[in-house]
């Protein structure tokens, strides 16, 4: 016997590498975003080595194939192999069924083989996407990872898209990205399963399409002043004599580029080329196209309101856009152009000659059925090329274009009234579809539109609505991201605020809406957020962060603190003081009691360490908590915090200037008195600010502090001053007076408010917090 038992092991290692070793999944393991409709898991898995086989017998799926044969080269080290037959086994093929949906695909794994079957290209993409994220996270490495098994279990994947139309929207106008960028978008669109590329080619601030035939809207409109120093909304208007070095264009070359990759991804690219509004770009560079010919620069930056725009009245104007429209078709193939619509000022086209004579002319009893006339008339022009247009739901007003798709942006109502009316709808509402707002805490966060569309919520979109018929539901194409780029200057800007939100948007227009579960999803994102810091996607982890609310007791001069995070039953835990987060951490159940100066730190916790960024505040008691305040000039009825014990109440303003804790200023200085009520010693006071110069609020200019103990008779004890200067970000800052140790009961603070913004505009001074030390 004793002879036997190297035989025994020799068996018994020789069975453990022909396939006992391999994992044994679970459905846990399978982690797919979008989820797919349906999925049978079944013992065993299927191992790529480099005597896999890809059997590919026409270009497409040879193309779609080596994008993953070059992953494995990268990531594991070998290259399988690129045939026209398959072998006995080890071998992916695809499988043509002209039953299939035109995006529906299904995966079958075996232990020996993989089979993609679908009626054509976009099914085999997506089935090899699906192929892809059932393979280690670390096939996405740009190293080899020699530890991997390249393994993925036997499953059964059958799957189709819910929508026709899973979008997202690039603003290319406000900041230029060049090629390189949107070709690595349409890449993760693709990862995504996401179809629809929209390009927001033209608005007031950059026209980014070579138009030959008008050479100036490139030399002239893709270009405007170097602002890029001053708050978006906060910029200076342009003269049109100063040259504009600050832009950038694509050439009709390099579109096309775009959409010949984009399509061997599966994804349409429809360029937006907008009208009648948003165009002072094209203004600038042709003025004879604006009503009165008015000479204007390229915008650096915000404008509103847009009167600046295309006179309908001109035959002029519709031969140039004719003329451009066809240039755009040469280069795009879309089934659609995007056409804006939205946001058009008419003042111009009631004092216009031109506009008032085509009015008469046609019988349009006002402007908002001039801009109908507009938009039908090219939408007749468009559909004579064999193509569609979509505009913002702003061309509802005034009568639809017969045959025009409906994008709605302004909630859902535009959407319903077109589908209501029997046009195809896409929604994207900005309550759930605005990538440029905030998606965490804006403390935490770069600057951003003012609006809140974390995570969360954007997982909570659905483009019907629940009020819709049957017949009306049927119009709703799928639904869209939008990324609007005021505040993006950077390929890094934009990464953050699409991803991970784009996950979530592809899972609400991919997967039917039973299958969608928040804490299910939630579980399957943290992979794919190893995929993308593999593959150097500069995503945003704002979901991961914990979140404080305070409410205070000022009878017990108490502060209670509540933490949240946006993931379901979340793990916060918290320390008190400055110890360490690993060791000391208590779990958070209930709002936590302050009664003293303190630091707080929280963060969340996955498998008992903590992730994301710390949480970290120090709440500050100091002599003015729960002291009279009497306002000698009262705050502006718009922002008045919480009631008069606002600025004593220990709780600080966030950058959101919404967020209840700030009282503010419209032109007036803040003047007030803190009444002790007895004889206090005081050396300091903080007063607590915020700037956001697009939205017009700046930082006082000077800052006094005089002391009484009668209440009439003032003592000036300390002043500080700081002149205005340019900030393009939103930022708190605490202006600080130091003084002689002074024994007072009455403390008056006087906050000089700017007055008057750079731009003539008037200004807002917000205070939140009056602190006495």
């Amino acid at each position: 016997m004793r002879s036997l038992k190297p035989l025994f092991v020799l068996i018994f290692l020789t069975v453990l590498s022909s396939g006992y070793s391999q994992k044994v999944y679970t459905a846990k393991d399978i982690q797919i975003i979008p989820k797919p409709n349906q999925l049978v898991l079944q013992p065993g898995s299927f191992e790529f080595s480099k005597n896999t086989v890809f059997v590919a017998n026409t270009d497409f799926q040879k193309e779609i194939s080596n994008a993953l044969i070059n992953k494995f080269e990268v990531a594991a080290g070998w290259r399988p192999v690129l045939g026209t037959k398959a072998p006995q086994s080890n071998f992916v093929q695809f499988k043509v069924d002209p039953n299939f949906r035109k995006e529906a695909y299904k995966v079958d794994v075996l232990n020996n083989t993989v089979t993609i079957t679908a009626k054509g290209n976009a099914g085999f993409i997506y089935g090899l996407e699906t192929i892809r994220q059932l393979l280690p996270v670390s096939i996405e490495s740009s190293y080899a990872i020699t530890s991997a098994k390249w393994q993925i279990p036997n499953v059964s994947i059958t799957d189709e898209p819910r929508f026709q139309w899973r979008g997202l929207m690039l603003d290319l106008s406000r900041h230029f990205f060049d090629k390189n960028y949107i070709l690595a978008t349409i890449d993760r669109l693709a990862m995504h399963k996401m179809n629809v590329l929209h390009l927001h080619l033209v608005d007031d601030q950059g026209w980014r399409i070579e138009i030959k035939k008008y050479p100036k809207l490139t030399e002239v409109g893709a270009w405007r002043v170097d602002q890029e120093n001053v708050s978006w909304n906060a910029r200076l208007t342009t003269n049109p004599d100063e040259k504009g070095t600050y832009g950038g264009f694509f050439t009709q070359e390099e579109l096309k580029e775009i959409v010949k990759y984009a399509a061997a991804k599966n994804i349409e690219v429809i360029p937006e080329i907008e009208m009648p509004a948003h165009v002072s770009s094209a203004i600038a560079s042709y003025p004879e196209l604006a009503c009165f010919e008015q000479r204007i620069g390229v915008p650096s930056g915000g404008v509103w309101p847009i009167t600046d725009i295309y006179c309908a009245g001109k035959e002029s104007t519709f031969e140039f856009l004719q003329n451009v429209l066809d240039e755009v078709m040469t280069i795009f193939p879309s089934k659609y152009i995007h056409i804006g619509g939205d946001e058009a000022t008419k003042t111009n086209w009631l004092k216009c000659p031109h506009c008032q004579k085509r009015m008469k002319d046609n019988g349009l009893k006002n402007v908002d059925e001039l801009q109908s006339y507009f938009v039908k008339r090219i939408e007749k022009y468009i559909n004579s090329k064999g193509k569609k247009v979509i505009g913002w739901d702003e061309i509802v007003e005034g009568g639809l274009a017969p045959e025009a798709t409906v994008m709605s942006w302004r909630g859902t109502k535009g959407g319903i009234e077109a589908a209501d009316q029997g046009h195809d709808v896409i929604m994207t509402p900005e309550s759930h579809c605005y990538f440029n707002f905030y998606q965490g805490p804006q403390n935490e966060e770069p600057l951003a539109f003012d609006g809140y569309t974390p995570l969360s919520k954007v997982y909570e979109f659905d483009p019907v609505v629940p009020t819709m018929s049957l017949i009306e539901a049927n119009h709703v194409l799928g639904g869209q991201a939008n990324l609007w780029a005021e505040h993006l200057s950077a390929p890094k800007d934009s990464e953050y605020m699409i991803f991970p939100r784009l996950a979530a948007m592809a899972e609400v227009l991919w997967s039917s809406k039973e299958s969608r579960n928040w804490n299910d999803f939630t579980t399957r994102l943290a992979p794919l957020l190893k995929r993308y810091d593999y593959l150097g996607i500069n995503y945003a982890k704002s979901a991961y962060l914990v979140t404080a609310s305070s409410t205070a007791d000022l009878a017990k001069k108490q502060i209670n603190v509540a933490l949240k995070n946006e993931f379901p039953n979340p793990d916060i835990r918290y320390v008190i003081g400055d110890k360490n987060m690993d060791h000391h951490a208590l779990k958070y159940v209930n709002p936590i009691e302050f009664k003293e100066t303190t630091l707080l730190k929280a963060s969340l916790f996955q498998d008992d360490k903590p992730v994301g960024k710390t949480f970290t505040d120090t709440i500050v008691f100091h002599k003015a908590v729960a002291q009279k305040v009497k306002y000698l000039t009262p705050y502006n009825e718009n922002y008045k915090g919480n009631g008069p014990y606002t600025l004593t109440n220990t709780i600080r303003g966030s950058k959101n200037f919404h967020d209840g804790q700030w009282q503010a200023w419209l032109v007036n200085d803040m003047e007030l008195v803190i009444d002790f009520e007895k004889q206090e010693s005081v050396e300091q006071v903080i007063l607590g600010t915020l700037e956001s110069q697009g939205s017009g609020v700046n930082f006082p200019v000077k800052v006094k502090v005089l002391v009484s103990n009668d209440g009439i008779n003032y003592k000036e004890v300390g002043k500080i001053s700081r002149p205005y200067a340019p900030n393009v970000t939103s930022e708190l800052k605490d202006f600080k007076i130091n003084f002689a140790k002074t024994n007072t009961r009455f403390v008056k603070v006087i906050a000089y408010n700017l007055k008057k913004s750079p731009k003539g505009e008037s200004s807002w001074l917000f205070v939140d917090e009056i602190l006495v030390n």
